[in-house]
């Protein structure tokens, strides 16, 4: 495996990656859930279909190809 010459420019663009970050966002919210007890009126599950909605999300996002990412733009 390999590690892309431009990773720095895709950690910084990449539709893909914000999407994953923000998953995991969901995924630590949804476990921090219990320890906020009742101060947050959210549905239990919520959190995670969101992340995996975001999850579903970024995998199309991955394949798509996005403005000021591919090798024609530079």
């Amino acid at each position: 495996m390999k590690l892309a010459s431009d990773w720095k420019r895709v950690l910084q663009r990449a539709w893909s990656i914000r999407l994953m970050l923000i998953a995991g966002l969901l995924s630590g919210l949804e476990v921090a859930m219990p320890y906020l007890d009742g101060h947050v009126d959210i549905p239990p599950r919520l959190f995670a279909a969101l992340s995996g909605l975001t999850v579903a999300a970024a995998f199309v996002a991955r394949i798509i190809a996005q403005k000021g990412m591919s090798n024609a733009d530079q």
